[in-house]
């Protein structure tokens, strides 16, 4: 009779479990040196091993020729065991014998010595299941059985079982396998079975068994009637997933607002008959790992990826900003909520979510904003008039404030002449600002000391101080706070926030400071007197203009 892949290839003893070492080897030495306890309680997700490390501690138990704390699986006793006929090894599950009337069962049972074997084994699986009143009758049997009576309990939801339970039994948390655990435990009986598997296939199978090996061998076992290679476009042909190449190929059309390409990998995914929620989840994984990769120094150790797959990974992340992918994944998980409707248009959902995500303009999402100030910034300090804008800093440290109109002059007081422009552009009058004597700045040392003063006593402030710069005038009067955007100097303007500062700066240097004497600046914005103001009081102006009917 034929016996699917995964009771076929069911490890037989310890050493032959895979990714369970932490429990293996405690379960080997209290075998092999006779200290096995009362009760055990074994916990973890579907897959990882439960009721196989169940069976063969029942086997390890009652061999007669043990090695190492393993069954021997020659003897009388494990060949029994392994066919299912030991009448002294009971399975029990526990969702269809959930009552009292269950326990009072074993309870008469196991005041009889065993028939056949050493120790009388009682596997109960899904523990959880049990009644509240079936737990108090097991309390007492559970804590003190008979000296030939065993009990292993195994359960996926811990949180459900009464800590009375619990506290009688030792317990072991099976932890789910990693990714490179099931690839190789999956060649190795695709070996056996003369399978031809190819790896890219065995990792996309592990991926999608999240962590449990019985269902990456089903998975495998699904994929082998196909008669032909498994690789990887295979696999997500048969089980109705995505590979990763199409979530790239759409990560890719969302960075460059491609539209066609969007609506097109769309249309595939439902003519193939995948399931859209399936499509979703993917990108939501596909953004996650991006997510990691820009807000970590380690990205690979939270990623289970290729080194191929890691450089696509880390290339992709670098066209997106951290607001943009907040707002993005925000989208996706609303959609995919949406789809989980039962009437719900899949198709249509998708299509309107991915469009929202290229142009935030078109959600009414308050995370939208962000994206969009942003975007309204870059384009504004990237506006040139009459040449380049920027603070020039010394060798020792000290930062020079620059005209950001005027072109820097060469010691002959004449335009310097770059050799890029021919010609100099002429500067409107109205952006024309007399040259005044700019101010030379020093770093402030213990900066920290003083953002975290200030944070100490208003806690808002941190996020608008993180990565902030302290410089301090040679005169020593003057204080220059540079910050990372122009949002985070009009918070850190306002009065409130502002006192905390001077009374922070004031604390560290020893003297009160005026508000003049403190300036603050954004990086996009290196100087009082910007093209932003101009641009600024140009919309203003106009504005005026039709209100009073010019």
């Amino acid at each position: 009779m034929y016996r699917a892949l995964y009771r076929k290839w069911r490890p037989r003893d310890f050493d032959d479990v895979c990714g369970q070492e932490q429990i293996t080897d405690i379960l080997k030495y209290e075998v092999a040196e006779g200290r096995t306890s009362h009760a055990y309680l074994f916990c973890g997700s579907r897959g990882t091993g439960k009721t196989t490390c169940a069976k063969i501690l029942a086997k390890a138990v009652n061999c007669h020729a043990p090695r190492n704390g393993n069954p021997c699986n020659c003897c009388e006793a494990c060949r029994s065991i392994d066919a299912g006929t030991a009448t002294d090894v009971i399975e029990m599950d526990a969702a269809s014998n959930t009552g009292v009337d269950n326990v009072r069962d074993i309870k008469d049972e196991i005041v009889f010595t065993p028939a056949e074997l050493k120790y009388r084994v009682y596997i109960i699986d899904e523990v959880h299941m049990m009644s509240g009143s079936a737990f108090n009758a097991l309390l007492k049997t559970l804590e003190e059985p008979p000296a030939h009576v065993l009990f292993i309990l195994a359960t996926t939801e811990l949180h459900k079982l009464p800590s009375t339970i619990v506290s009688r039994c030792q317990r072991f948390d099976f932890r789910r396998l990693t990714t490179a655990t099931i690839v190789s435990r999956l060649m190795k009986i695709a070996e056996g079975e003369h399978i031809d598997l190819r790896e890219d296939g065995a990792r996309l199978l592990a991926r999608m068994a999240q962590g449990g090996m019985r269902d990456a061998i089903s998975l495998l076992e699904l994929c082998a009637g196909m008669r032909r290679e498994i690789d990887e476009a295979l696999v997500a042909q048969v089980l109705g997933a995505g590979n990763r190449t199409t979530i790239e190929r759409t990560i890719r059309a969302i960075r460059d607002r491609d539209y066609d390409t969007l609506y097109q990998t769309v249309a595939e995914e439902m003519m193939s008959s995948r399931d859209l929620s399936v499509f979703v989840r993917d990108l939501l994984e596909y953004y996650r790992d991006m997510l990691v990769v820009q807000t970590t120094s380690n990205p690979g150790k939270y990623l289970d990826l290729t080194d191929a797959e890691a450089v696509s990974l880390k290339e992709m992340t670098a066209g997106f900003s951290g607001s943009m992918l907040t707002y993005q994944i925000r989208q996706l998980e609303d959609v995919y909520m949406a789809m989980q409707r039962a009437d719900a248009p899949k198709r249509v959902l998708v299509e309107l979510a991915l469009t929202r995500i290229c142009d935030p303009k078109l959600s009414e999402d308050p995370a939208s904003l962000l994206p969009r100030m942003e975007a309204l910034e870059r384009e504004l300090s990237q506006l040139k008039y009459g040449g380049a804008v920027a603070t020039a800093a010394t060798k020792d440290g000290a930062v020079q404030g620059a005209d950001p109109i005027v072109a820097p002059e060469n010691r002959a007081g004449k335009p310097e002449n770059t050799g890029d422009v021919k010609e100099e552009k002429k500067i409107p009058v109205r952006m024309q600002k007399p040259r005044q004597e700019q101010p030379v700045y020093r770093a402030v040392s213990g900066w920290r000391e003083i953002v975290d003063r200030a944070a100490g006593s208003r806690p808002s402030l941190r996020g608008f101080l993180d990565g902030s710069r302290g410089y301090r005038a040679d005169d020593g009067r003057v204080y220059l706070v540079r910050v990372s955007s122009s949002f985070c100097a009009r918070m850190l303007m306002r009065p409130e926030t502002l006192q905390v500062m001077r009374v922070s700066i004031a604390e560290s240097m020893g003297r009160d400071i005026s508000d003049a004497e403190l300036r603050i600046e954004a990086e996009d914005r290196p100087s009082e007197y910007t093209l932003l103001d101009e641009v600024e009081a140009a919309l203003a102006e106009d504005k005026e203009k039709r209100s009073n009917g010019e």
